[in-house]
C-alpha cells in the first residue's frame, strides 16, 4: 500500500486538522467532536442543514460546508458512520431556533445512528427532520443497506435544500425540497479498479486487468455484475440506459447531470464520459440545464465514475443555480 499518510489510525485527525489550516476563511473544525461547521456567526432564523457520514469519500461532506449548502459535517472513519453523538454535537453548533434538516444516505448505519441523534437532540429541545437519499438504480439491497444506496444525488440535495434553507424557508419546506429532488435523482457507477482502506491495506476486492464492477457502490460493495472493458460509448451507453430505466424523461424534460469520479479517474476521462451522457440524452430531446464533471463523492481511491441525472423544473432549477460557497462547490459570490 502506498498512501500519503502518517499512520492509519490517524488519517481523520490528520485530514480535519488539515481541512481546518486549508479553508479557515469558510469553516471551523471541532476537533473533540469531529464536525466541521460553518466559519462565522450563525443566522438567526436560519433553519440548518447538517450531513455525514463515512470518510473516503471526500469532498463529501465537508466540502459541501459553506454558504447556500451544509451548515455542519459528522465525518465518521473511513467508509464507517458517524456516531449519534457527533450529529447531536453538529445540531447543537447551527442549530438557530429553525431546526435542523439531516441528510441522510441510505446506509444501515448512517439510517440508524441519524434516527438516535434526532431523539436525543429532542431531548435537548431541538426540532429536526430528515431526508433519506436513496438514488442508487444498480441495486435494490446490498452489503451496506436495506433498500437502494445513497450516492451521488446526495449533493443535488444538498445544493438545492441549501438555497431554499439561505432564503430564510421553514424547515417543513426545506426537508420538502431535499425529498423532491431525490425523488427526481437516480444514479450508476461502474468502476475499474477497487479501492484501498488504510486499515486494510489492500485492495477491497480483486478486479481482473480486462474487468469492469457494473453498478459498483462507493464502499466498494459489489454491483449487478462484472463486464469486460469496453470503449467509453458502450459503458455509458449501458450506464444511462439504467438510469432512464428507472426515471421516465421525455423530449422536452430538462435535468441536471453530474459525472462524478470515483477517485482515481482523470479529468479527461471524465470529460469523454460527460460527452457521451449528453450525446445521448440530447438525441432523445432532453436539455442538460446545468452540469457538474470532476470528484465530488469519491471512494478513495477507486477508478471509475458514476452519473447522476435528476429531472429539473423551473424552482428547483433556480435553487439550483443560486449562490454557493464551499471549498469544493462555489458560484454566485
Amino acid at each position: 500500500m502506498k498512501k500519503l499518510i502518517n499512520e492509519p489510525g490517524t488519517v481523520l485527525d490528520d485530514a480535519l486538522a488539515g481541512i481546518a489550516a486549508a479553508h479557515s476563511d469558510l469553516l471551523s473544525v471541532d476537533t473533540d467532536h469531529r464536525v466541521i461547521t460553518r466559519a462565522g456567526a450563525r443566522r438567526p432564523g436560519k433553519v440548518a442543514l447538517v450531513s455525514g457520514g463515512g470518510s473516503g469519500h471526500e469532498p463529501l461532506h465537508g466540502g459541501f460546508v459553506g454558504t447556500g449548502m451544509l451548515d455542519a459535517a459528522c465525518p465518521g472513519e473511513v467508509f464507517t458512520s458517524p456516531v449519534p453523538g457527533q450529529m447531536v454535537a453538529a445540531a447543537k453548533a447551527v442549530d438557530t431556533g429553525a431546526g435542523t434538516l439531516f441528510v441522510v444516505k441510505n446506509y444501515t448505519g448512517d439510517v440508524l445512528n441519524f434516527e438516535m441523534a434526532a431523539e436525543l437532540a429532542a431531548e435537548e429541545g431541538l426540532s429536526t427532520a430528515a431526508v433519506l437519499v436513496d438514488d442508487d438504480v444498480a441495486v435494490r439491497d446490498s452489503t451496506f443497506t436495506a433498500g437502494r444506496r445513497g450516492t451521488g444525488g446526495t449533493v443535488f440535495v444538498e445544493k438545492i435544500a441549501g438555497a431554499l434553507a439561505e432564503r430564510g424557508a421553514p424547515l417543513a419546506d426545506v426537508a420538502d425540497v431535499a425529498a423532491r429532488v431525490n425523488a427526481a435523482t437516480r444514479s450508476f457507477a461502474v468502476a475499474l479498479t477497487a479501492c484501498t482502506a488504510p486499515a486494510a491495506g489492500k485492495p477491497g476486492f480483486e478486479l481482473p486487468d480486462d474487468e469492469i464492477e457494473i453498478g459498483v457502490g462507493i464502499h466498494g460493495e459489489p454491483g449487478r455484475h462484472r463486464g469486460k472493458l469496453r470503449p467509453a460509448r458502450d459503458i455509458v451507453a449501458d450506464m444511462l440506459a439504467a438510469v432512464l430505466a428507472d426515471q421516465l424523461l421525455a423530449a422536452g424534460d430538462e435535468v441536471l447531470v453530474m459525472v462524478n469520479g470515483l477517485g482515481a479517474t482523470p479529468l479527461l476521462e471524465l470529460y469523454i464520459v460527460y460527452r457521451e451522457v449528453a450525446a445521448l440524452l440530447a438525441g432523445r430531446g432532453v436539455r442538460v440545464a446545468g452540469n457538474l464533471v470532476g470528484n465530488y463523492v469519491t471512494s478513495l481511491d477507486m477508478a471509475g465514475a458514476s452519473i447522476t441525472v435528476c429531472k429539473t423544473t423551473d424552482d428547483l432549477l433556480a435553487l439550483w443555480r443560486a449562490p454557493v460557497h464551499t471549498a469544493a462547490l462555489r458560484w454566485g459570490i
